[in-house]
């Protein structure tokens, strides 16, 4: 059993900056691949970036130059430090990681564990 718990959001106003971390805890993996997805009230839960056990990244078009994705692979933790926020970036944010350690795209269907989310709430 792998649990992944979300921490850091809030209300933060445009152009603001917040860090976003995911711990895991229990029977974790030796090696995976990490990600952060999305989901405003009333969409779909959309891809923001991913980092693979290698390092290598993947950031959606929308978060491009302002997120960055890092990771503490020996304290079981990935960042989302978020700059120059948006009102658009307002949503439910999640964490999600698989075991194929060389993956980092967007296909949510690809991470099999979840987080409950963290909201970030931007005000324009």
């Amino acid at each position: 059993q792998v649990q992944l718990v979300e921490s850091g959001g809030g209300l933060v106003q445009a152009g603001g900056s917040l860090r976003l971390a995911c711990s895991a805890s229990g029977r974790t993996f030796t090696r995976y691949s990490m990600a952060w997805f999305r989901q405003a009230p009333g969409k779909e839960r959309d891809f923001v970036a991913a980092i693979s056990w290698s390092g290598a990244t993947n950031y959606a078009d929308s978060v491009k130059g302002r997120f960055t994705l890092s990771r503490d692979v020996t304290k079981n933790l990935v960042y989302l430090q978020m700059n120059s926020l948006k009102a658009e970036d307002t949503a439910d944010y999640y964490c999600a990681a698989t075991q194929r350690w060389l993956y980092y795209g967007a296909n949510r269907n690809d991470y099999n564990y979840w987080g409950q989310g963290t909201q970030v709430t931007v005000s324009s």
